[in-house]
């Protein structure tokens, strides 16, 4: 392949542990950048509006958010397993076809989506219990945010591809960028013009599209050899369906995940407005330790795609023993920061001390914060399954998920309230992790990557 543009990262020779921290490092700050756009509205809907506010940003519009864009980072992320695999084999051909298709299917997708968002938010708040006083400003949000959620879908896309071929700084830079304007506008709306959550969502919503331009215009000057030409525009059967089964299954897999979520939300919101505030909180502390695991997971899955590509197997089992040896690092680091910052996070978050909230998104803190390490497993394994082409086990253990979730939203929450609902997802995270590690060393046994 020849390259013209800038000098992007082949990982398929060199030292395994420098570029997995190469990769982890910005994909982490990246998450980190982007899961501060909710947690920055929740910060500043919850101390400048109000707990109920807070509820409508953080609870069930939250989770209906996470369920519709977690499709398509799936989508976005099986996209960027192939462009890997075809990079890591240097051919440049199908390289080019599989952006095409990818960069078509994000802008269809989320025309899509945007539509049925708007239309259909009403009908899924209902059946989410959301109580009558927040529907108004929960839909209101969600409407806001389905309006932009293309711009959401271009970003993960662009930034998708150049992580594929090596490039994961630059993403970043963009991000941070238009997160911290997506903070001043979010303290303008609030606190200067009294827009309330209609500010919050048009905040996020402009300063995702500004991400969005950023990375592709950056695609297009420095690296022209990753922009398909007309050429390319032509339909080739075999690549969309390898794009769409990698992709659906990844989506597929998101999706279902975040259907769990959805479903444990709706028995939440039977509680009271104190305890989705409560889960609102705590949620966003384990979403930021979630970060750390799930871009172990990411940077893994690029390199494990590359590797396949060029059939180096070897690497892709060291790399598989230093991802898990990161992720066991990082879980022993949260649940010291959760011992000694919990109380002080919540607080922040929730923008009060109501005993009730404290006490309840503490607890579910201390039940999440001791099975993180087998969430760093079960994340890690998930993508490198994917990024072999084995789409259908990951499947498997995301719908164990699901209906561990099911079964806490119709047994545990009725029967221990939100004791329930805050032991069902790590339980689910230690059941699914035993699964995966079952099947993966008979897999690199049958592949030849394990012995």
């Amino acid at each position: 392949m020849k390259q013209t543009e800038k000098t992007v990262n082949q990982i398929t020779e060199g030292i395994i542990w420098k570029q997995l921290l190469y990769f982890f490092f910005p994909i982490l700050l990246g998450t980190f950048f982007q899961q501060l756009y909710n947690t920055a509205d929740a910060m500043v809907v919850g101390r400048f509006v109000g707990k109920e506010a807070l509820a409508c940003v953080g609870g069930s519009s939250s989770q209906i958010i996470n369920l519709i864009v977690g499709f398509f980072v799936g989508l976005s992320s099986g996209a960027t397993v192939i462009i890997a695999q075809y990079y890591g084999a240097r051919d440049e051909r199908n390289l080019q076809d599989t952006l095409h298709t990818a960069i078509a299917f994000s802008i269809v997708g989320s025309f899509v989506i945007s539509i049925l968002g708007i239309v259909l938010s009403p009908i899924i708040l209902r059946l989410m219990n959301t109580p009558e006083y927040l529907m108004a400003d929960s839909l209101l949000y969600l409407r806001f945010y389905f309006g932009g959620i293309i711009f959401i879908f271009i970003y993960n896309i662009g930034s998708g591809i150049l992580r594929a071929v090596g490039d994961s700084k630059n993403p970043l830079y963009f991000l941070i960028f238009s997160c911290s304007l997506n903070l001043l506008l979010d303290l303008l709306a609030v606190t200067v013009f009294s827009f309330g959550v209609a500010g919050i969502a048009g905040a996020t919503v402009l300063a995702q599209l500004i991400s969005s331009v950023l990375c592709f215009l950056y695609l297009y000057r420095n690296f022209r050899f990753l922009i398909p030409s007309r050429r390319h525009f032509s339909y080739n059967k075999k690549l969309v369906s390898e794009l769409v089964t990698t992709g659906f299954s990844m989506g597929l897999m998101n999706s279902i995940f975040s259907i769990g979520s959805v479903i444990l939300q709706g028995s939440i919101n039977t509680l009271g407005t104190s305890i989705i505030a409560a889960h609102t909180a705590a949620r966003r502390i384990v979403m930021i330790g979630n970060m750390p695991l799930a871009s172990i997971a990411s940077a893994n899955a690029t390199f494990v795609s590359q590797n396949f590509g060029a059939g180096r197997m070897d690497r892709i089992r060291d790399g598989i023993r230093k991802s898990s040896i990161l992720c066991l690092i990082w879980s022993a680091m949260f649940l010291v920061m959760i011992l000694t910052l919990a109380e002080p996070l919540v607080k922040a978050l929730a923008g009060t001390d109501d005993p009730v909230i404290m006490s309840n998104a503490l607890m579910n803190l201390h039940i999440n914060m001791i099975f993180f390490f087998p969430l760093g497993v079960l994340l890690t394994l998930r993508m490198t399954l994917q990024g072999i082409n084995y789409k259908t086990i990951p499947l498997i253990s995301s719908s164990m998920e699901l209906v561990i979730k099911i079964l806490a939203s119709f047994v545990f929450v009725p029967l221990w309230g939100y004791a329930g609902a805050s032991v069902a997802e790590p339980f689910s995270w230690l059941l699914c992790m035993l699964f995966l590690l079952f099947s993966y060393i008979r897999i690199m046994k049958k592949e030849k990557i394990y012995s």
